[in-house]
């Protein structure tokens, strides 16, 4: 794989400003960027979307939206509000898509969950039709089922975004999460085939793992699903950026050019 068909998330170098990441992927003939929201707190949006159309860089996605679920009608209609304030960010950069970690309320069941999501983004999808934005439902692994995403696996994210049934309403695949069905190939077709793949994102699973979210790994490490899936990915016929996403407190210790160094090369030969 070449650096021109990877795209880096921003918090995959997170001790770089939003800046520093364009400066280096554009430098490293990366061929694009997907921006977190917390890379871009307080910056002059202007500024950013300049630097970004000035990079070369292709806008993938904002991350992330989402948590749509909540006890009270009130927290639900506040995570309604932050999902409308993100459209305003990826409107202002350019970016096509939005990235949704659904949310999941402990002491509600997952069914109660799995409805307030639905509820959740059927609620922004006028705001994503006045935006030309597309919404990318992001399935997490079952260990975050309790807090972060009821969405815990890729046939939940299939059925949900059928029931949906939006053009602009499809699903971002990731390693990390999915890479442990037993009927992925199956499940990933099905989501090609509805026309909702769309993105991909890698890194790996470290069974032996010292932080449940912040020690991943490159391809090479861990379960190394990455070219297993990738290979079903490529045989849907998707055409989009694979998209490197690592949180790990071991790699944001150290330099983050040697670190973007070791992206490129654990990539290089999948």
């Amino acid at each position: 794989m070449t650096q021109s068909q990877l795209a880096v998330h921003t918090f995959t170098n997170q001790p770089w400003s939003i800046h520093e990441c364009i400066e280096n992927y554009a430098r490293a003939e990366i061929g694009g960027i997907s921006v977190w929201r917390e890379t871009i707190a307080d910056e002059d949006l202007k500024q950013v979307r300049k630097h970004l159309d000035d990079s070369g860089l292709a806008p993938v996605s904002l991350v992330r939206g989402g948590f749509f679920t909540g006890k009270s009608r009130e927290e639900r209609k506040a995570a309604i509000a932050t999902n409308l304030a993100a459209f305003k960010e990826a409107e202002a950069l350019g970016l096509p898509s939005i990235v949704l970690v659904c949310g999941a309320t402990p002491g509600q069941s997952p069914d109660e969950n799995l409805d307030q999501i639905e509820e959740g983004i059927r609620a922004i999808i006028p705001a994503a039709e006045a935006a030309n934005i597309r919404l990318s439902i992001e399935p997490l692994h079952p260990m975050y089922a309790a807090d972060r995403s009821a969405v815990a696996s890729l046939r939940d994210a299939n059925l949900l975004a059928q029931r949906i049934n939006h053009q602009l309403v499809g699903i971002a695949i990731d390693t990390f999460h999915v890479w442990w069905e037993s009927n992925l190939e199956k499940e990933i077709k099905t989501c090609a085939e509805h026309g909702h793949l769309f993105a991909f994102h890698i890194c790996e699973f470290k069974p032996d793992f010292d932080h449940p979210l912040l020690d991943r790994g490159l391809p090479g490490e861990g379960v190394n699903a990455t070219p297993r899936i990738l290979e079903m990915i490529r045989q849907t016929g998707f055409t989009g950026l694979t998209e490197v996403e690592i949180f790990s407190r071991k790699y944001w210790a150290m330099n983050q050019h040697d670190f973007l160094q070791k992206i490129l090369t654990s990539t290089r030969d999948i």
